[in-house]
């Protein structure tokens, strides 16, 4: 079996021990991240699929997950409020794709970062958003600004007066 952590050996005893306990902490984090992410996608897609059998969508909808909150609530506790729930929901619509869509060369956001990318109503913008913040390393509060000051709006803007 070989070993996934990698390190280069020093003379050092506590930087190298200091490596090791980081890339392990790294490595730990974006298994729970992924994880989580894929967790909620499923549990969004399957609330969608619930939502399609009701006749009067809305309502049917609503009365779902007002009843599945509660009931995974008393289970596992407040992350799975309706807010969180309708969120997840979103989060497998807007990125329907997403785990067919990741290679071994892309990698997933956190589920801030996708959380706050929900906020984005326009398709184009949000996939663009998404791709930056994975290219350039975003962080959730650079991504928060970017779309609150419609980074992306303003962008385009400035490549359409340039081409007038």
């Amino acid at each position: 079996m070989e070993l996934s952590l990698k390190y280069v050996h020093s003379n050092d005893l506590v930087n190298d021990s200091c490596a090791i306990i980081e890339a392990a902490r790294h490595q730990a984090y974006m298994a729970v991240n992924t994880a989580m992410v894929e967790r909620n996608w499923l549990l969004g897609k399957r609330i969608a699929e619930e939502e399609l059998k009701g006749k009067d969508r809305a309502t049917y909808g609503g009365e779902i997950i007002k009843g599945l909150a509660r009931e995974l609530t008393a289970l596992y506790g407040k992350g799975f409020t309706k807010t969180n729930l309708y969120q997840f929901v979103q989060f497998y619509k807007y990125f329907p794709q997403i785990f067919h869509a990741v290679s071994g060369k892309s990698v997933l956001l956190t589920w801030t970062h996708y959380r706050t990318l929900l906020q984005v109503d326009n398709d184009e913008a949000r996939e663009w958003y998404a791709r930056e913040t994975a290219k350039e390393m975003w962080s959730v509060r650079t991504l928060q600004r970017n779309i609150s000051s419609q980074y992306y709006f303003r962008l385009l803007q400035s490549h359409c007066q340039i081409w007038s």
